[in-house]
């Protein structure tokens, strides 16, 4: 089926969902070596097939420049020979995890005999809709078939040479592996109607998985009848203490907002205490790497190639090279400026003080809170889960990056001699 082929969309994704039904039964009861088995064959694939995978990733980027992409989203876009080594060496750190599917959690023998357990099962059919990021294709596929799932992919049109090129090393894994080519599916066609489709098919996918800008994200979230699991903005903080150390606080500033700017681990707001006696140097350090500073009249004091920063900066998500900077009196007014303008994602703090340190790691509400790290560690793989299907910010079910644990449920398990209840 071609994109120009006239489809019913809704008739579409019922047929994959009621395929992905199927073969989601077949993997919850799939021993582990033979989930494994698939994803290192998968792995095995990738990188034979690394020459084709890098040519239809060349289509995109043609395509992408040519639509006027932003540099954010083509760094995200582009597969380097490097880079499919790491999608194929992320299945195979996935395929040597500990399988949660059958796991007990805990176990409990009532007053009367009863004997209660409760087991981690698979989710049943995950969607993932997600754009730019080809190797989200392999993350997620992967992730969600390891935890028993069947996964249903819908990737964003500019990456969908690539996709597909991935998406086969996937299925050729599945075949040699003797599983379901349906458990892991990639939705042939990019058109709006079929991400409505997906967030309407309840009964059909379990739960839906977005991995993309703000505007997606906000669209499954007001438009899905189906569970959502998923994070709208990464509005990352990095507070510097005045007792930071000051080589350590140059070096995380610079390699938190710089590393790769267009990761949703990015810092995009950096405070600083006033007491912190010399930060001239991180503000240079940020000026220096090509970073557009946007900072209040006291950061523009001490660095004049900072531009002014608007009230809206707080509580923007750049992902480009653009960070705003201003300075706090001590933790209380760090921790307050990112209650009222941080998104629950990841924040981090830079200080020696330890008493400090773990008042701001027990009260900053965010999924993923760190001292003395860079916050682009917010990341499945650094966190040894061996690749995430995407990062979490609510409140229920799983938080952070979420892999195979985060990727199932439970259920109860009781059993009896015979038992009434009077």
């Amino acid at each position: 089926m071609t994109e120009q082929t006239p489809i019913d969309s809704t008739a579409l994704i019922h047929e994959m969902g009621r395929r992905a039904r199927a073969a989601s039964a077949v993997l919850a009861l799939a021993p582990t070596a033979t989930k494994a088995a698939a994803l290192m064959a998968a792995a095995t694939a990738l990188r034979a097939s690394e020459t084709a995978i890098l040519a239809a990733n060349a289509e995109d980027m043609a395509r992408g420049e040519a639509n006027g992409l932003t540099s954010a989203m083509l760094d995200r876009l582009k597969l380097t020979p490097a880079r499919i080594e790491g999608i194929a060496a992320g299945l195979e750190s996935v395929a040597k995890l500990p399988d949660p599917v059958g796991q007990e959690i805990d176990r409990a023998t009532r007053p009367n005999g009863l004997v209660l357990s409760r087991v981690r099962v698979p989710l049943g059919v995950v969607g993932i809709i997600y754009e730019s990021r080809p190797n989200v294709t392999a993350d997620a596929g992967g992730l969600a078939m390891m935890a028993g799932n069947a996964a249903i992919l819908r990737g964003g049109s500019e990456a969908r040479s690539s996709n597909a090129a991935i998406h086969a090393c996937l299925a050729a894994g599945l075949a040699e592996a003797g599983l379901p080519e349906d458990a892991i599916q990639l939705v042939p066609v990019s058109d709006r109607a079929a991400v409505g489709a997906m967030l309407t098919a309840v009964g059909l996918i379990d739960i839906i998985v977005p991995r993309g800008g703000k505007s997606l994200v906000a669209r499954v979230q007001d438009e899905a009848k189906v569970p959502v699991l998923a994070h709208l903005d990464g509005i990352v903080h990095l507070y510097i203490d005045k007792a930071a150390d000051p080589v350590m606080a140059r070096e995380l500033a610079l390699n938190a907002k710089m590393r790769r700017t267009g990761i949703c681990g990015a810092m995009e707001t950096l405070l600083i205490d006033r007491a912190f006696a010399n930060p001239k140097p991180i503000l240079g350090v940020i000026a220096d790497s090509g970073c557009e500073l946007r900072g209040t009249e006291e950061v523009r004091a001490i660095e004049p190639r900072a531009v002014a920063v608007s009230d809206e900066d707080w509580d923007t998500e750049y992902l480009d090279a653009i960070l705003s900077a201003k300075f706090v009196d001590g933790v209380d007014e760090a921790m307050a400026h990112i209650a009222a303008h941080g998104s629950h994602h990841t924040d981090a703090i830079v200080t020696e003080d330890t008493a400090i340190a773990e008042r701001f790691l027990n009260e900053v509400d965010s999924a993923i809170v760190a001292w003395n790290a860079s916050t682009q560690f917010a990341d499945g793989g650094e966190f040894g889960l061996g690749a995430e299907i995407g990062i979490a910010t609510g409140r229920l079910h799983a938080r952070g990056p979420v892999a195979l644990e985060g990727l199932t449920t439970y259920k109860w398990l009781v059993r009896g001699t015979g038992q009434t209840r009077p």
